[in-house]
């Protein structure tokens, strides 16, 4: 059985390959009812934690912590990155996994998912996971090995705003009888992540032409907002804000998302029972126009980068911009993109659920479609120059290099040449953008370094930090090369080798360190972030 998942910052959306059709998984839930999501919330009292839909029946028990939107914190994690939870320190990668595993134990004894017969019950699930278009290495590995290690067969990862271009695409195609092509604009505001990709439309081929975004924007802001304003509306001081538990916070944010989510472009107010919150506080009211005017700004920035995305491919303008996401939604954001691009503006009929139809579409190999894919990031490192006067950025993958497809061979890049020193120190980084100068600019990621021995008698050493890099004649003599390469999921490995001794050692590239910064603190964990 295959199946295409969106891994979303607030909810979980499945859709089953059947036969050429692609229905959504529906889930069923302990209290009786049946959704057609899956809760990608934490619930942690003490060492316990549960997941999905136990930490939602948690929520407001006294002495659980529930948080959502772990997806967010993929952005700075790497697979020891550390997060306070409660007072408790658990590891990203860990309450991953074991998310991921409840959702696997969800999708086979309490979904819709119709699955092989009792004796083909262990074959794993085959699953295409979608990513934010401008995810970092690091998210996509831990992405992938969380579903790895909870027993799903990953087929591969392709970026949210892609796949529901692959839904557009497919369901234009039927209802166009066999014509297809086009420039597509993909806006997908989710909730945690904003999203645009420019996206070439052929006849069953298309290709990603680039691809930018906000990693730190979507519905869980406008959840914030109403929240600051209902809070406002009831007098609420800063002193009794300070003093909400984190329990508390959920259950605000919960009313304020339910609320939201109930809005129509008629709609004049919104009630928010802060009575849900602590029994002395009361119902409140807040003007639509208020809220919308408050959200305004970041929808303004969602449409900054639609305009500089296409700004900077004016070779010919797009035929439809196509609006998707949970966030998107939100009333004032159709009307903020059409004061720009009038008709051109096709809200999804699937707002919350295309991603993932176009996920279960890519995992069909009887579909037809085939999409080109192309690195989000530029990838290199620093490497000394003029003799260690200076320094230089190496670009090893630029943005906008075509991913190979699920069963191509990956990508690769040869770097060789000869040693100076003793160690070579490895700095690597990811970033948005480059100066003309070649200089990386906008977003940086900064990525752990790695040493190479150059010197035979330091091959042995456990520790090569601790050995003072320095220049010497000694390695002059040998041939060193790196060999990069990217996979169709954007995972990045390296082998280094002497070819001069034989002595090779290979990495795969993320940040890997201990010491991780704890990336969510209790506070903020008050906020379900």
């Amino acid at each position: 059985m295959k199946v295409g998942i969106d891994f979303g910052t607030t909810r979980v959306v499945a859709a089953a390959v059947d036969r050429g059709n692609y229905p959504l998984v529906n889930f069923e839930t302990p209290d009786g009812h049946v959704r057609d999501w899956f809760p990608p919330l934490i619930g942690v009292r003490g060492e316990t934690r549960v997941y999905g839909w136990d930490a939602w029946l948690a929520q407001g028990q006294p002495g659980w912590t529930i948080v959502r939107s772990l997806k967010r914190c993929l952005k700075d994690a790497g697979p020891r990155t550390g997060i306070e939870i409660g007072g408790h320190t658990f590891e990203v990668r860990q309450l991953l996994q074991e998310m991921m595993a409840a959702l696997r134990l969800q999708l086979r004894e309490h979904s819709t998912l119709t699955l092989p017969l009792p004796d083909d019950g262990n074959k794993p699930l085959e699953i295409m996971l979608g990513v934010p278009a401008n995810a970092n290495s690091n998210q996509r590995f831990l992405t992938t090995e969380a579903a790895r290690e909870a027993g799903f067969e990953v087929l591969g990862l392709l970026n949210e705003p892609s796949a529901a271009a692959v839904e557009f695409a497919h369901r234009d195609l039927v209802n166009r009888k066999g014509r297809s092509g086009g420039r597509l604009l993909v806006y997908d505001l989710g909730g945690g992540t904003f999203d645009a990709s420019l996206i070439e439309l052929g006849d069953g081929e298309h290709s990603i032409v680039a691809s930018d975004g906000i990693s730190t924007l979507g519905g869980d802001d406008f959840d914030e907002i109403l929240a600051e304003l209902a809070l406002e509306a009831a007098g609420i001081s800063s002193r009794e804000r300070d003093s909400l538990s984190a329990a508390e916070w959920f259950i605000l944010l919960d009313e304020c998302r339910e609320r939201k989510e109930a809005l129509s472009p008629n709609t004049r107010k919104l009630t928010v029972d802060l009575e849900r919150v602590r029994h002395n506080w009361r119902e409140v009211s807040v003007s639509a126009n208020v809220f919308y005017d408050r959200c305004r700004p970041l929808i303004e920035s969602t449409r900054r980068v639609v305009d500089e995305l296409l700004a900077a491919h004016p070779e010919r303008p797009i035929d439809s911009l196509y609006v998707t996401g949970g966030g998107s939604e939100l009333p004032p954001v159709a009307r903020v993109l059409r004061e720009s691009y009038g008709r051109r503006v096709r809200r999804s009929a699937y707002m919350r659920s295309a991603t993932a139809i176009g996920l279960a579409i890519r995992a069909d190999t009887q579909s037809g479609f085939v999409l080109r894919d192309r690195f989000m990031r530029n990838f290199g490192l620093w490497r000394e120059a003029d003799e260690g006067h200076g320094i230089v950025f190496d670009l090893v993958f630029p943005r906008g290099t075509e991913l190979p497809g699920p069963k191509q061979p990956p990508l690769r890049s040869v770097r060789s040449y000869r040693p100076a020193h003793n160690v070579g120190h490895f700095r690597y980084l990811e970033c948005a953008r480059l100066a003309q100068d070649g200089r990386p600019v906008g977003e940086i990621t900064d990525w752990d370094d790695i040493r190479f021995p150059f010197d035979p008698g330091l091959q042995d050493r456990a520790d090569l930090a601790a050995v003072l890099v320095r220049r010497t004649p000694a390695t002059a003599g040998f041939v060193v090369e790196e060999t990069y390469t990217c996979d169709s999921s954007g995972n990045l490995a390296v082998a280094i080798s002497n070819k001069s001794t034989g002595y090779e050692k290979r990495f795969r590239l993320g940040r890997w360190s201990e010491k991780q910064p704890k990336i969510l603190s209790s506070r903020a964990a008050k906020r379900g972030a």
